[in-house]
């Protein structure tokens, strides 16, 4: 019989209690310390050729750092944007799975939902899921987004101005901004030997395919490298013979009873 999975268990308020005042810390650490790096963004999104209206608008709207830098790093090595969009609407899908899980443990009221939905990213994810009940949660969720959304949107502008002051962004090394503060996001997050197997397979599809595709196609063809080692892994878990260890198991069984019952037999013919 197939194991089941236990339902995911939602903390009230009776959990142990964390203070208010340690929530909002640590909360405000993440938020200001994420929400600086949109000087980067403001940057590399004029260095790509965006207009300073383009880049905000597209702070305020998407509101999240890995996709907008995919989209502006993509469009500033001349790729398509429509290619460029794709890229950042796939990297983006992950805060939907987010959302699957923070609705369950914020379970806020139906009219606060869809604003909500604007926040969920991984920082107002991570600290929402670090606390130790439902009330801690909301007040992580909360006071994360809204210092990061006003915090990120407001280096957003200022980058960009900065970088329209400066002029050529090339010429001070600043085009490299976007990629080294994608790599700090995403270095953290590497935490398993699959996760850092599927990062390494990505990079060398993407260096590999970056010469002979066009701009912004390495990235999607990179992606590639998530179904490839999870294949990987079926295989290597996958009993020899092809069987699933259900089954195997469910044989063993049978086999054992059918044992058991022939001398049973034998016994009772004695």
């Amino acid at each position: 019989m197939a194991e089941q999975t236990a339902p995911p268990v939602i903390r009230d308020d009776g959990a142990r209690a964390k203070p208010d005042a340690a929530v909002v810390r640590d909360a405000l650490g993440v938020g200001i310390a994420v929400g600086l790096s949109g000087f980067a963004f403001g940057v590399t999104s004029a260095g790509s050729g965006l207009s300073l209206l383009q880049t905000c608008v597209l702070s305020l709207l998407v509101f999240t750092g890995a996709s907008q830098f995919a989209l502006v790093g993509a469009l500033a090595a001349g790729g398509n944007p429509f290619t460029a969009a794709a890229g950042a609407f796939f990297l983006g899908t992950r805060n939907a799975f987010y959302g699957l899980r923070l609705s369950q443990l914020l379970a806020l009221p139906k009219a606060v939902r869809p604003f909500a939905a604007h926040w969920v990213i991984d920082e107002t994810t991570a600290v929402a899921l670090a606390q130790p009940s439902r009330r801690a949660a909301r007040l992580g969720f909360t006071v994360t987004g809204l210092t990061l959304y006003v915090l990120w949107n407001l280096t957003t502008l200022l980058g960009a101005l900065g970088a329209e002051a400066i002029g050529d962004t090339a010429a001070w090394g600043l085009d490299a901004a976007g990629p080294a503060v994608f790599l700090a996001l995403l270095a953290p997050m590497l935490k398993s030997a699959t996760e850092r197997a599927t990062a390494g397979i990505a990079v060398l599809l993407g260096l590999g395919l970056l010469p002979v595709l066009p701009a912004g196609v390495p990235v999607l063809a990179a992606a590639l490298a998530a179904p490839a080692v999870l294949w990987f892994q079926g295989r290597r878990m996958a009993p020899p013979g092809g069987g699933s260890v259900e089954s195997e198991g469910g044989e063993a069984a049978a086999t054992a009873e059918m044992v058991e019952t022939a001398k049973t037999v034998e016994e009772e013919s004695r």
